[in-house]
């Protein structure tokens, strides 16, 4: 599948400069919501072509900044559209025929056991965290969890995984200005990606830290809370 993606996107990426920020915010909308499509053809390409002049702005600074934004928008997009499909249709319809709509009945539970047993946080983590990553916005429709707390878990995490992934292909994208190394779309993305797995246990030691930090400040809070009302 992710050949088959590459060269298909290859294609499309000779229009970066015109139509690259409207096609990472659709394609990550895509990625967000419960159609399954890897967000390292995106963004790894994305911090590539930011790096070295080549999207709508020929700035890196505002190539880059732009990227993520447009990207973190399309990440919020799909993941509404996840939120409302727990919250109009609930867990019964979706079990039932999620299956039709790439949603996997084994993967939905898992996502629903995981936010039963960690609540909000649990948007934030699973954003980095693949196959999970996209249907753990159902159970919090389906939990009715507050639209501001949804939104701001989920914006934080997936500007965390978009960051690390455009990192990724910034990094390349330098080291081929220095080098004059050429590669193809899909070398791209795989060497992209192996950069990330080699980073992964950074990245996980940073997540457990959050998890931790966010534990602190929550029972600091529910504590004065409880003072208050004493």
């Amino acid at each position: 599948m992710l050949e088959f993606l590459a060269s298909q996107l290859e294609l499309i990426a000779a229009h970066a400069p015109v139509w690259g920020f409207f096609l990472i915010f659709v394609f990550m909308a895509i990625e967000s919501s419960f159609v399954p499509f890897p967000s390292e053809v995106v963004m790894i390409p994305a911090g590539f072509l930011a790096v070295r002049g080549e999207l709508t702005y020929h700035s890196p600074f505002v190539d880059g900044a732009i990227a993520l934004l447009v990207a973190l928008g399309g990440c919020l997009l799909g993941a509404f559209i996840n939120y409302y499909l727990g919250l109009k249709l609930g867990r019964p319809v979706l079990s039932r025929y999620g299956k039709y709509f790439f949603l996997k009945k084994e993967a939905l539970y898992r996502a629903d056991e995981l936010f039963a047993e960690y609540g909000d946080i649990t948007t934030f983590v699973c954003r980095l965290v693949p196959v999970i990553r996209q249907i753990i916005s159902i159970p919090a429709g389906i939990t009715r969890m507050p639209i501001g707390r949804f939104a701001f878990f989920t914006g934080l995490g997936a500007t965390v995984w978009n960051c690390i992934l455009f990192g990724a292909g910034a990094f390349l994208g330098r080291l081929s200005l220095q080098d004059g190394e050429k590669m193809s779309y899909l070398e791209l993305i795989e060497k992209g990606k192996e950069l990330v797995s080699e980073n992964y246990g950074i990245i996980a030691a940073g997540l457990i830290l959050c998890i931790v930090l966010y534990g602190l400040i929550h029972r600091l809070v529910m504590r004065g809370k409880i003072r208050k009302t004493a």
